[in-house]
């Protein structure tokens, strides 16, 4: 897809998105609107009322756009879409909360009663609201288990069940929404345009995050496992085969969802950058073992069926544009940048790479990174030490035209955020700094 094909698309889905926006509020003017307010009891019960649409279209957004569809990953990237997911969710659950404050005070005020005796009516008289606040509670602790400070603390296993239970959510609020909400008694049309909304969710979740990963690795691709090579103590690759993997079209330094279909980790998907150009047969990833899932991957046996969704992202030589790049890798982080080392065209002048470990024993695939290298006659430097090593001054020593150079950087977060401020410094723009970020 053209740059300007992604332009013209993307403008075009922000406006049928603002476009049901402005349809879910019309459900709200559709039935009295500003015409019932007439009280601070009214005004907070209909703030709450649009808050509680908005909120729920919202969450619907929040599904779709990580919900694997193929057109959303051409035209934004996953990285872009991962971090409007991320606005977007703060959003939902903000006005969802504020829906639950505002008709409450607006009850408790319309009624005069107290604030615990209007809670026990809203529970034991309307149908649906005890599961609409479990689901309530339910997005909060997804949101919660999102933020960067809780994440970290998190294993990813954790973290990843924790977000399941969101569509459990969604699940828990729908019946509330149409038994209690005034937009839709007794509006067929209201409540045909809400069945439609998530009508639409579930058919592209079930479409994109199930059937079609399902299809193409089972029945069009038979992914398989075909061998697990131990690189160094606790890093290990495993090589997955299958039949015209040309048709996935993968390139070096994009990423796939695994799921190796073992009696034991068949319900677990994790995500993990390729650390070879993809030839056409087969498929490699290197993986550091740093929980249980990773370190188990070493015992999975040969034949192993795998399911695989992707690939994503967006961390390729397309989106160089200057002769000359750097590529900088920090920990782990190396697997897609080796992958572009051996993939990415240019000649001995034209690439350099970096890559940051804490010490030597945290540098992976070494042996292969120097052999292509020396096959390239490209250079690559070895940085010891921690996020901080990468300033303005050592990468202007290591790199003098690095102003002149797109730069390609790929770690933790906060190396990645570290390394963009040293770059920044060094007079590279931001146009110029593709980043991948190995972060759940």
């Amino acid at each position: 897809m053209s740059a300007r094909a992604r332009r013209v698309a993307g403008w075009g889905l922000a406006l049928l998105a603002l476009a049901n926006a402005c349809a879910v509020a019309g459900l709200w003017l559709a039935t009295g609107g500003p015409d019932d307010v007439h009280d601070l009891s009214s005004a907070l019960t209909a703030a709450g009322r649009v808050a509680g649409l908005l909120g729920a279209y919202l969450v619907l957004v929040e599904l779709l756009l990580l919900a694997r569809i193929p057109l959303l990953e051409r035209i934004a990237g996953f990285e872009r879409l991962a971090a409007i997911h991320r606005v977007n969710g703060r959003a939902a659950l903000g006005l969802l909360l504020g829906h639950a404050a505002l008709i409450t005070a607006g009850y408790t005020i319309g009624d005069r009663i107290s604030l615990p005796g209007e809670l026990e009516r809203l529970i034991t008289g309307y149908p649906g609201v005890i599961t609409a606040i479990a689901g309530l509670a339910l997005l909060v602790a997804v949101v919660v288990t999102s933020a960067v400070a809780v994440r970290r603390r998190l294993r990813y296993e954790t973290w990843y069940f924790v977000h399941l239970y969101a569509y459990l959510a969604v699940a828990l609020a729908f019946s509330h929404q149409l038994a209690t909400g005034t937009d839709f008694v007794a509006r067929p049309g209201a409540r045909a345009y809400w069945y439609a909304l998530y009508g639409v969710t579930l058919g592209a979740l079930v479409a994109f995050r199930l059937g079609l990963p399902l299809a193409r690795s089972l029945l069009v691709h038979r992914l398989r496992v075909e061998r697990v090579i131990e690189e160094s103590p606790g890093v290990v690759s495993v090589e997955v085969g299958g039949v015209r993997l040309d048709r996935l079209r993968a390139r070096a330094g994009q990423f796939f969802s695994w799921r190796f279909l073992t009696r034991d980790r068949w319900w677990e998907s994790h995500p993990f950058s390729l650390s070879a150009a993809p030839d056409g047969r087969r498929l490699r990833i290197t993986v550091k073992g740093i929980g249980d899932y990773t370190a188990a991957l070493k015992a999975i046996p040969a034949g192993t069926r795998v399911i695989a969704e992707g690939p994503f992202g967006s961390f390729t030589a397309a989106a160089r544009r200057r002769p000359r790049v750097a590529l900088i890798a920090g920990g782990v982080g190396i697997t897609p940048i080796r992958a572009l080392l051996e993939d990415m065209p240019g000649g001995p002048e034209d690439i350099t790479v970096v890559y940051r470990a804490l010490s030597d024993d945290d540098v992976i695939l070494r042996t292969e990174l120097d052999e292509l290298a020396g096959r390239r006659g490209v250079e690559v430097h070895y940085e010891l030490g921690g996020h901080d090593v990468l300033t303005p001054e050592r990468l202007q020593a290591l790199m003098p035209d690095i102003a002149l150079r797109d730069v390609y950087v790929c770690g933790p977060p906060a190396m990645v955020e570290a390394t963009r401020a040293s770059l920044g410094r060094s007079g590279v723009s931001r146009r110029h700094i593709v980043t991948e970020r190995f972060a759940f």
